[in-house]
This record gives C-alpha cells, structure tokens and sequence, in this order.
C-alpha cells in the first residue's frame, strides 16, 4: 500500500507553501523507506518552485537534502536495516546500466538520471521531495551519514556539500604547485561557497573569498579562509590578475566571466557549480590566453557523496545552519534569495507534528 505523509507543497510558482498530504509509492523489493529528520533549503528548490529553470509540475513538494532514519527496507535490500542514519540528494534512480553508471556518475546518466523533484520517474509519476515526513528511495542512491555528522548540519552536505567537493577533488584543490599550496578562490560566500571554503581548506589549498564587500570577513576567515578579496574595489581586477590556480564559482547571477578569469594563473581553471537564470557573455580569448580552462560541475555520484560525507566527517566539517519549522519556508525562501540566511536553512521536519494538513 501506499503511504500517506505530511509534506509542503505549492500548487504554483506564486502560491504560499501549504501543508497537505501526498503518496509515496508501496515500496519495492529494492526500495528503503527513510523516516526524515531534516530537510535544507537549496537555492535550487527556489529555481525550480518559481519556475525560474522552466516549467515545474505543480503541485509539487521540493527539496533534495534529507537526512533520516531507515524504518522499513525492502526483501531484496542487504545494504540497509532499519535505523540507519542516512541521507538522500539530488538523484533518486538512474538507468544503472549505461558508461556513465557503471562508472559511478549517475548525475551523468546517459538516460537521464531521476531527480529527487520535479522529474518523471520510472513508473510515469512525478517525483515529489523531501520537505516531507518519509521518502520512498532506490537503495543505491542513499548514502550513510557518519555517526559525527547531525542531521541537520549534515542534510545540506547531500547537495552543497558534493556540488563544491567535487570540482575541488577533480581539479587538484588539495595539490601542490612547485612546493606551495595550490590558491584557491572561492567566488560566493554563500549557502554553496561556505562549504567551498571549508573543504578547499580542509583539502590543504590556500582559500581566499571573493565577495562583494568584507561584510562576511569573519565569517570567512572562521570557515579557514586565509583572506577576504572585495571584487568592487577600484582597480580588483588589475591587483589580482593571474593570482589563482582555480576559482571555484558558486555565484547563481551575472558576473563579468571574462574578467573573473583574468584573475587565474596559466592553466588555471575555473569550476562554475552556480547556475544564473539567463545566459552569460564570454569571450573565447579569454580562455585562449594562458591556455585555461572554463568549467562545469554538477553534483557528484553517488560513491563520490557518500565519500565527500565521510571526508567532512572526518575533517569536522558541515554545514552552518539555521533550522526552521514548517511554516517558515516561504520567509525563508525570501531570506535566501536576499543573502540573509546564514548560510542554509533546514526545515526541522519534527514540526509537522503539530502542522494541520489542508
């Protein structure tokens, strides 16, 4: 049978979030079902709910960070028993069978990856996410949360966490470079880039911020950043140019791309993890010149989450949070498009306890 939960959803872009029912499916001999503690906010949801990346299926509950508890496994499931610690990402099902799944990167599906949200899954249905009292998933895309990691600090390492460790893990963040620590740039000190400097700095890199202001200075250097770089300062551009061996890009708006590249060392790359709604300008000589490179990133494999989960359990780290119940998701929502969420929100999923569904 079916399973009848609590969860937030919006029936359209520009609807309040409401509190409702939905069904997750009866499981199956290779499903988990996870009993969800907490769920972290993700810049995307907001996309996606907003219909910013296109059209979304609505009504639809979001969210692709939750940690849990297993309650129930499936006959055929060895991997998982009941009260394990776990947590779910940005992908619930793959193909399994394609170069790209076998190979571990099933966020490169070749026939498309199923999203935690807003995709089709393999029974025809639309996937609804984790801002939700259970979720329904495919055992081999739940990863085991170590025992040093809470819940809530851990859940947005299921999206934040992988998405900034795994072009610092493929581009060398932690190599050297003639002797010397290989430097860093963390464009953003956001939800995304707090978790950029910190694993850079775990890494061995040589971390610098780059933002706006040295509003979050602090906060930066806290994190393990060595300095804090104002990009609106007169003459930034020339200062800095050729100072960095990679700038990891969280920034989800319009940035001048061609300058931020001036500022990398030959051969330097820069890894984009944001994605802004409209298409940004870029001249090819930008990259030409010094022989660097321009790219993207998304998410990780499986095998690479559950590694980036032990890595930041081992090194101390995750995510700074601040949690909310239920009913905060829409100022919440506000507060995360304005910058003033420090850094993720986590939807304490305990409240639906004393939310009435609609």
């Amino acid at each position: 049978m079916p399973i009848t939960v609590k969860a937030l959803q919006k029936t359209g872009p520009d609807q309040p979030f409401r509190v409702t029912t939905i069904e997750r499916r009866d499981p199956r001999a290779d499903d988990v079902v996870i009993d969800i503690a907490a769920a972290g906010i993700c810049h995307s949801d907001i996309h996606t709910i907003r219909n910013e990346w296109g059209e979304a299926s609505f009504p639809l509950t979001v969210g692709h960070e939750i940690a849990g508890l297993v309650s129930a496994v499936g006959e055929s499931v060895t991997d998982w028993k009941v009260g394990d610690r776990v947590g779910v990402g940005c992908m619930v099902n793959s193909c399994g069978q394609c170069e790209e799944c076998r190979a571990n990167q099933e966020q490169n599906c070749l026939e498309g990856n199923v999203g935690t949200y807003n995709a089709k899954d393999v029974d025809g249905t639309i996937t609804q996410g984790g801002y939700a009292e259970k979720v329904v998933v495919n055992e081999r895309f739940v990863c085991r949360i170590p025992d040093e990691l809470a819940f809530d600090a851990a859940a947005p390492l299921l999206c934040a966490g992988i998405t900034t460790y795994a072009p610092l893990r493929r581009w060398g963040a932690g190599e050297q470079i003639d002797g010397r620590a290989k430097r860093v740039a963390v464009l953003g000190l956001g939800g995304l880039g707090h978790m950029g400097v910190q694993i850079a700095a775990a890494m061995g890199a040589e971390v610098t911020v780059l933002s706006r202001s040295l509003k979050k200075e602090q906060d930066a250097l806290a994190l393990g950043a060595q300095r804090v770089l104002a990009t609106t300062e007169e003459n930034f551009f020339s200062d800095h140019r050729g100072e960095f061996d990679l700038i990891l890009n969280t920034i989800s708006a319009d940035i001048p791309v061609d300058r931020y590249l001036r500022l990398l060392t030959p051969r330097g790359v820069m890894a984009v993890v944001g994605l802004p709604p409209t298409k940004q300008p870029l001249s090819f000589g930008s990259l030409i010149g010094g022989n660097k490179v321009l790219a993207g990133s998304n998410i990780g494999g499986i095998a690479e989450t559950q590694e980036m989960l032990d890595f930041c359990a081992e090194h101390g780290l995750a995510a700074k949070i601040e949690v909310i119940g239920v009913g905060d998701a829409d100022a919440a929502y506000e507060r995360v498009v304005a910058g003033d969420v420090h850094f993720r929100a986590v939807i304490d999923t305990s409240t639906f306890a004393d939310a009435t569904a609609e």
